[in-house]
């Protein structure tokens, strides 16, 4: 039998703080790496240490730029495999592609599938990403994936926050299941906004199902890429006579017109995580960012261990029963 091996973490370009914090919580240093980009654009990447019949944790989400960071996670994974690393581990907080994961119309790929087939090809063993935009992504891949998700955190901060007469509110029928997840957690009611997508990232409220009079309304996503959705919901649940609006969601994508949307005094707050690093010229001073390192790094230590995950989220879920009480 081989003697267990220390864990070796490497952290791409993506979201080098998130992967520092990883490394503190662990008490393990990140590993030197040369990663650069040539004039043509192609990237090089060396592991600068032997990880020879290490378990190596490989910390880079496919965030924008989405092409740029995966290939760069390919090139880490192709260098890792060829210095005789026992096992690679892809920790990929934010998936990328992954709203592209069926068919809608004839004639489009499955994007989300595609990257699940050239990052198991390159040679990872796993995956541990946050709140996949749909779970069935897990089914793409035929080596053990952890989902985790950031709604415990969420429902903390919130807790902590004593606001009144929560209602929780899904922006769009999709988004139900995880919307009564949080409603859960904190003990509130939902409602769901029913919407319709004319065309690609246009979404046209059409009613609200539940009670938001009154109330304090939450609304949760997974994703907040260019605010329009969620932007319109905010309104949409204010017209309906919600006191205030407060907007929820792991992935801070933020292109586009996000920020200007989300600048509306119409919106009390914003929570999101730190799955994707957000540049200081879009931290408004509304926007509380939620560190998913302890879990990722209590998740990392878990696998290396050969524990169950559901050890993980224990203590946060004995706060959030006595923060309930």
């Amino acid at each position: 039998m081989h003697e267990k091996k220390p864990i070796k973490l490497i952290s791409g370009t993506a979201n080098k703080k998130l992967a520092e914090e990883i490394s503190s919580y662990l008490d393990i240093p990140l590993m030197p790496v040369k990663i650069k980009r040539f004039n043509d654009g192609e990237i090089y990447c060396k592991i600068e240490e032997s990880v020879r019949g290490s378990e190596v944790f490989l910390i880079q989400p496919t965030s924008p730029q989405v092409n740029e960071n995966l290939m760069e996670l390919l090139v880490l994974v192709d260098a890792v495999k060829r210095a005789s690393s026992r096992e690679i581990t892809a920790v990929i907080p934010y998936y990328g592609y992954a709203r592209q994961d069926r068919k809608t119309e004839p004639r489009e790929p499955i994007s989300a599938k595609l990257v699940a087939n050239l990052l198991t090809k390159a040679g990872i063993d796993r995956v541990v990403a946050f709140d996949l935009h749909v779970d069935q992504i897990q089914g793409f891949f035929d080596i053990p994936f952890d989902n985790l998700e950031a709604l415990p955190l969420v429902a903390e901060h919130l807790l902590d926050k004593n606001l009144k007469d929560i209602v929780v509110v899904a922006p769009d029928a999709g988004g139900t299941k995880r919307a009564r997840r949080l409603a859960k957690l904190i003990e509130a009611p939902l409602a769901v906004i029913d919407k319709r997508r004319p065309a690609h990232g246009e979404a046209k409220v059409m009613n609200i199902i539940g009670e938001v009079k009154g109330k304090t309304a939450v609304l949760v996503d997974d994703i907040i890429d260019t605010a329009g959705t969620i932007s319109k919901a905010a309104v949409a649940v204010l017209e309906k006579g919600a006191e205030e609006v407060y907007i929820c969601a792991t992935h801070p994508v933020l292109s586009g017109k996000a920020i200007e949307r989300l600048s509306s005094d119409k919106i009390n707050g914003i929570v999101v995580t730190n799955t994707i690093d957000v540049p200081s010229e879009k931290r408004l001073e509304k926007i509380k960012i939620i560190s998913i390192a302890p879990i990722l790094a209590e998740s990392i230590k878990t696998i290396y261990e050969g524990m169950p995950m559901g050890v993980v989220f224990e203590g946060i879920q004995n706060r959030l029963a006595k923060k309930r009480k």
